[in-house]
């Protein structure tokens, strides 16, 4: 069976607490992703929040918070996070049951990677739970 550390993404960007939500939106663009982990310091990367897109307009631009305003105030926690030697079944479950599109890897509380639907279904790796996992949070989700 394969594991999460086989198909997940490393090396993700990261933002720590002393970065702010400006700074967060250009890691966005920059590497094209909707998701930024937030972690402890660049050296010990202790996974401690998590920012999305969304997270960015409904708590930060939509409250009027400035560029400035820290990461801290619009990030989410307690993070859901999965270890490298999981299963991706595993990880197809907590995804479904979770709502959750992007899961963080961790080892030791550290940060390592993100594995995400996109990376089940592309891998061709349990093609079916990552469908059924996507319609289930879709299906939850409100509008």
């Amino acid at each position: 069976m394969k594991t999460v550390q086989e198909v997940m993404t490393t090396q993700p960007a990261a933002v720590t607490l002393q970065d702010n939500i400006y700074e967060v939106a250009v890691k966005m663009r920059d590497f094209d992703t909707g998701f930024i982990p937030v972690v402890d310091s660049e050296t010990s990367r202790k996974l401690i929040g998590v920012i999305t897109d969304r997270d960015l307009v409904l708590r930060g631009y939509a409250d009027k918070h400035s560029g400035s305003t820290s990461v801290e105030t619009v990030m989410s926690k307690p993070v859901t996070s999965i270890a490298e030697n999981a299963s991706v079944d595993e990880a197809a479950e907590i995804m479904a049951s979770g709502q959750i599109r992007r899961l963080p890897v961790t080892r030791n509380n550290e940060l390592i990677g993100i594995v995400s639907l996109g990376d089940l279904a592309v891998k061709r790796i349990f093609a079916d739970e990552a469908g059924e996992a996507l319609s289930e949070i879709s299906q939850r989700q409100l509008h």
